[in-house]
């Protein structure tokens, strides 16, 4: 995925796949072969440490990797999809939280919440990966590994953005084809941990999971799960998506001033210097189109599709932030346009997997080339995303791969 906040510029592939629905009743579904085309997404380099502008749109003394303790409501029973049945079934990297009542009234408070995003757009979006599903559009992921409270600020958001215009732009012009252009922002604050434990100099302490969960001060009242935290996040997310949307839609994203961006990340290098001569053409081909009298003030060169997704880890916040859709009836996780399950996560009867089989948001699975499940045929994708579903709609579902760098010497 995209990497870290303070890496140095970096490329992952991504194959999009698509596959099945949620249990609920679906709209008109599309089959594919089970051998098909991918999509091949990029992820882009995590500019957050810039110093440059900002980006668009909208207590327990341990924790473990158990799952978060089954409030009053029981659970659905297994086989059949509710919003809680993920309760029944075994759930990992979830934090212990010390005080249960005041989880639940958390909870409770953000299920009174407007929605982050809404189903429209996620179905939009849908759509969008269906074309490049049919070679038809190319995917663009990138942003930050984990959002903060720490770095959240205007600028921050506006770099991550920049960069994502910038290289769809050249995405576009050198593929000729659209390029869906996907943040990894206004929610992505979770993070799996391979320990539930931290030691350092004798002290051990729960691992830090994130700024919705708790904090990464090495001091036991910061790493004490808050669940305080998730009203925070909320909010950040909220603000981060409006800031997204006036980039988009207010000029910010118009193509000439794109192309004339500086990537300082991309200086004295040889990557940079074919995106200079691309960004040049591009150029041209503009100042061709001013000087024949073909206007650039048209709204599909001033403003841009641009859509947010993150890891559906913490359960409970995103169960509280899921809705059912008045005009389809569907459930759609409402704190991102697309969710994907990570590496740790993504066990056919775990819970993270259960959760997600009920949601009509696209959906993704990571993957690395450390994990045989790379290799396995691509029928076996289609059988796992079967697992989710009933049903098989282009465009929902996708393949996420990462450590690319790593995978030259993997067996073909």
């Amino acid at each position: 995925m995209a990497l870290a906040t303070n890496s140095a510029a970096a490329a992952a592939a991504a194959a999009a796949v698509s596959g099945g629905a949620a249990s609920q009743p679906r709209r008109a579904t599309a089959f594919l072969p089970l051998k098909r085309r991918t999509i091949s997404a990029i992820h882009a380099a995590d500019p957050s440490k810039n110093n440059g502008p900002a980006v668009p749109a909208a207590a327990a003394s341990k924790a473990s990797s158990s799952a978060v303790a089954t409030p009053e409501k029981k659970p659905a029973a297994q086989g059949k999809w509710a919003i809680d049945s993920w309760k029944s079934k075994k759930a990992l990297q979830l934090p212990e939280y010390p005080n249960q009542e005041e989880l639940d009234a958390v909870l409770k408070t953000i299920e009174t919440f407007p929605p982050v995003v809404f189903a429209g757009e996620a179905r939009h979006l849908e759509e969008r990966l269906a074309e490049a599903a049919m070679g038809r559009a190319f995917v663009l992921q990138g942003g930050d590994c984990a959002e903060s409270f720490k770095e959240f600020h205007a600028n921050n958001i506006r770099d991550t953005f920049r960069i994502l215009l910038q290289m769809g732009a050249v995405l576009m012009f050198g593929g000729q084809v659209p390029v869906v252009k996907v943040g990894r922002m206004a929610g992505q604050f979770a993070k799996p941990r391979s320990e539930p434990f931290e030691e350092r100099d004798g002290v051990k302490l729960p691992s830090y999971r994130g700024d919705n969960v708790n904090g990464d001060d090495f001091t036991e009242k910061s790493r004490v799960p808050d669940p305080q935290r998730m009203i925070r996040a909320y909010a950040q997310s909220v603000a981060t998506l409006n800031l997204l949307r006036a980039f988009a839609t207010g000029g910010y994203a118009a193509m000439q001033r794109v192309t004339q961006w500086n990537l300082d990340f991309m200086d004295h290098s040889e990557q940079g210097d074919r995106y200079r001569e691309l960004a040049h053409r591009v150029d041209e081909a503009l100042g061709f189109m001013t000087a024949a009298g073909l206007t650039v003030d048209h709204p599909i060169m001033t403003t841009t599709d641009f859509w947010t997704s993150h890891e559906c880890l913490l359960l409970p916040y995103e169960q509280a932030l899921t809705r059912e859709d008045s005009t389809s009836g569907l459930f759609y996780d409402c704190s991102a346009h697309m969710l994907w399950v990570g590496e740790r996560t993504r066990q056919l009867d775990g819970a993270h997997v259960e959760f997600l089989r009920g949601v009509a948001n696209p959906l993704g699975i990571k993957v690395s080339f450390i994990n045989p499940f790379l290799y396995w045929p691509s029928e076996f994708y289609v059988l796992y995303l079967r697992s989710c579903d009933a049903d098989c709609q282009i465009g929902l579902h996708f393949v996420i791969s990462w450590n690319v760098g790593e995978r030259q010497n993997e067996p073909q």
